[in-house]
């Protein structure tokens, strides 16, 4: 009977995963390290409605995965990155919404005796509460205290643990007698896959201006490399025309030869003295408009001090 009911459970499992992958484009490949039972709750029902959230054996993952990959090859690049305590997270939502909604269901957690440490940990100077007995203690930890107000002091900030270390038994004892709580665990994001191409997450946080951006610099390096070997192409024509038209007008500026964009450049330079008049008297202009424009406002101004110093019934 209970043989009877473990292939049922797992026919049931097949028969939804199989619908999963066939209905959602996008999927997050996320690891469920530390997370318990009440927090994986909590983060189906901030799901609910974007996104479904499925766990299971990697072995059962695979061999469903494998069985689909003659109707839907796209799925076989999944396999290598089902490993370890992986699940999936199935969406059609926006990628980076549904990253943020699982980022915000991490809960804070104490640090465990012999678990490695995702983070740096620090401890902040000041006051512990804890009393003078357990200065012994943080010395063992070479941790410089001193006693203010019959208790514990830390002197400065300190470097507790470090990223991917072990924790040992004196730093987690610490951390819990001072409460201090600092890892949090969540379904954290491995991988994402989207109608056929697995990224890392990294990606999700590029942004269109800095796809602008890349691109624009990529241009410009196509440009610059097209005019110094002197093969034209669509980034560099524009500099060629602009390059060209210049030659044109150096030629015609040192000899008797003249077209009609380059009258204005032959009659400034054959007359200069001209130009800078001309010049100087449009500067003129635009000055006695800036000082009409003004004074014009302060006269408004006055009128209308003035009409505050009239009474509703004066004469």
């Amino acid at each position: 009977m209970g043989r009877e009911d473990r292939a049922t459970w797992k026919a049931n499992y097949a028969e939804r995963l199989i619908s999963l992958l066939s209905e959602y484009p996008r999927i997050f490949i996320v690891g469920a390290d530390n997370v318990g039972s009440k927090q994986m709750q909590q983060i189906r029902m901030s799901l609910r409605g974007k996104g479904v959230a499925l766990m299971g054996k990697n072995t059962t993952i695979k061999k469903i995965i494998r069985g689909l990959v003659d109707s839907h090859p796209q799925l076989e690049k999944l396999l290598p990155h089902v490993k370890g305590n992986v699940g999936f997270v199935f969406t059609d939502e926006d990628l980076k919404d549904i990253r943020d909604t699982l980022e915000e269901n991490k809960v804070a957690a104490p640090a465990k005796a012999g678990a490695l440490a995702p983070i740096d940990v620090f401890i902040p100077p000041g006051n512990t509460g804890l009393g003078p007995e357990k200065t012994s203690f943080f010395q063992a930890l070479q941790i410089a205290t001193k006693i203010s107000k019959g208790t514990i002091e830390i002197l400065n900030k300190v470097h507790l643990i470090k990223k991917d270390e072990k924790v040992g038994a004196s730093e987690a004892t610490l951390l819990q007698m001072l409460k201090i709580y600092p890892f949090s665990y969540g379904l954290k994001v491995f991988q994402v896959y989207d109608s056929g191409a697995v990224f890392p997450p990294s990606i999700l946080d590029i942004s269109d201006e800095d796809l602008l951006k890349r691109f624009t610099e990529g241009v410009t390096n196509v440009a610059a490399v097209s005019l110094q070997i002197g093969y034209p192409t669509v980034a560099s024509v524009p500099h060629s025309i602009v390059n060209g038209f210049k030659n044109l007008l150096a030629v015609a500026i040192a000899t008797d030869i003249t077209f009609k964009q380059a009258e204005q450049a032959k009659a400034i330079i054959a007359d200069p003295e001209a130009f800078a008049a001309v010049f100087a008297s449009t500067v003129v202009v635009e000055e006695t408009e800036v000082e009409v424009v003004e004074e014009k406002k302060e006269e408004s101004e006055e009128e209308s001090d003035d009409d505050m110093g009239f009474g509703l019934f004066d004469d």
